[in-house]
């Protein structure tokens, strides 16, 4: 049964209790709360010991209601910050990861030592989602000339929306892999394309099986068929020299390094592991 609440504090309480009783993670209920009153962490916290409507509070309990069955926070409160951006998001795409900001660290830094400074760069963002890759590219190396690809129109919707809220010069193309793009040639390419096997789906939580995007997620051939696609379409399309760059799952790296390294034989081919030491990227840098 729902309890009614008089204050901020007691609806806080009484949500986190609830959500710890459930199985789900406490911080949520004060996420939650802070959308319903629009309101800061800080802000919040001042004003613990105001009244919370009733209209509030009916909202606040529903929301709560939502994250109790598995619904993302992220997807409630329709937005993900990501590289100290704010990301819209919703059911058509993932939510953005705090991995996936390291990819952007990384890819920058390459940038610098391989293109020699070199400002005039053009760059494709395979699969981009909510944009969360190509828009922050574009914020981190302005000079960049973007182009982000998605084979879900939805998905480019959600991204067109984000570029044009965070002020991003994107061009957007629909698409399979490689074939919206396949008419230019390329400096830069980066891609967090489905990796997780099929046989893996049990594995995941509630909340990323039921409500994200399955065609996001999944791939076929134990999660490798995308990369399998990728180092054989790409070399077609890559100037000299490149930089390919992409995020794989934390076993996956010695197929996919492989897969690269067969493609260009003469490419720097590195596994690279993330912040808590998994293996967790790719980068190919081509240099003839």
């Amino acid at each position: 049964m729902k309890p009614m609440c008089k204050y901020v504090y007691e609806a806080l309480a009484r949500a986190s209790s609830f959500l710890i009783e459930n199985g789900r993670e406490e911080p949520v209920a004060r996420m939650l709360l802070q959308h319903v009153l629009n309101k800061t962490h800080v802000q919040l916290l001042m004003d613990m010991r105001e009244e919370i409507s009733d209209s509030q509070f009916n909202q606040y309990w529903s929301l709560i209601e939502q994250h109790k069955d598995g619904k993302p926070v992220q997807y409630i409160i329709g937005s993900e910050e990501f590289y100290g951006r704010t990301f819209s998001v919703n059911e058509h795409v993932l939510i953005p990861r705090p991995e996936t900001e390291e990819l952007i660290v990384e890819t920058t830094a390459r940038i610098k030592h391989l293109f020699n400074n070199k400002t005039e760069l053009n760059l494709a963002d395979i699969g981009t989602g909510s944009g969360a890759i190509a828009i922050t590219m574009k914020a981190v190396v302005p000079a960049l000339q973007v182009t982000a690809t998605d084979l879900s129109p939805q998905a480019l919707k959600v991204a067109q929306a984000n570029a044009a809220e965070l002020d991003a010069d994107i061009t957007f193309k629909l698409g399979d892999l490689t074939a919206p793009i396949a008419n230019e040639k390329w400096d830069i390419v980066l891609s967090n394309p489905p990796y997780i096997a099929h046989e893996e789906a049990t594995t995941l939580s509630d909340t990323v099986l039921n409500y994200e995007p399955h065609s996001a997620l999944f791939a076929d051939e134990e999660g490798l068929q995308l990369y399998k696609r990728l180092a054989v379409e790409l070399p077609a399309i890559m100037n000299r020299p490149a930089l390919i760059g992409l995020e794989i799952g934390y076993a996956q790296g010695p197929a996919v390094q492989s897969f690269f390294q067969k493609s260009f034989p003469t490419a720097q081919v590195d596994i690279v592991k993330d912040i808590n030491g998994k293996e967790r990227m790719i980068f190919c840098e081509i240099r003839e």
